[in-house]
């Protein structure tokens, strides 16, 4: 029976390490696509009125270098995002090795 306690512990141990690696990525994902889904937006914006897809993305990029010059330039506040993300790094690490204490306690 200590076999199986173990077993299922470990899987549940491997069940939270993939939560939160999939958190991890999809927190840092966002924000490299988040620039990229806001050129698509405003390029769809422009074709709407009547503007070429084309001519949309030529105008949308330096749009959004310009705002992501300005957020880049607000004190303390890509320092924030990051701490953030790394935050929940330790999370996730620190609740994947409280596993292996209920693993000892189960052996």
């Amino acid at each position: 029976m200590k076999k199986v306690n173990v077993a299922l512990v470990r899987f549940l141990q491997f069940v939270v390490f993939v939560l939160f690696t999939f958190i991890v990525l999809l927190y840092f994902g966002t924000m490299v696509l988040l620039p990229l889904d806001i050129v698509v937006l405003i390029s769809k914006f422009l074709h709407v009125f009547g503007l070429n897809t084309l001519f949309g993305a030529i105008v949308a990029v330096p749009v959004v270098a310009y705002f992501g010059k300005i957020i880049y330039g607000t004190p303390g506040l890509i320092q924030m995002l990051i701490d953030n993300g790394m935050e929940l790094v330790s999370i996730g690490k620190n609740r994947v090795n409280a596993f292996n204490k209920i693993v000892e306690a189960a052996r």
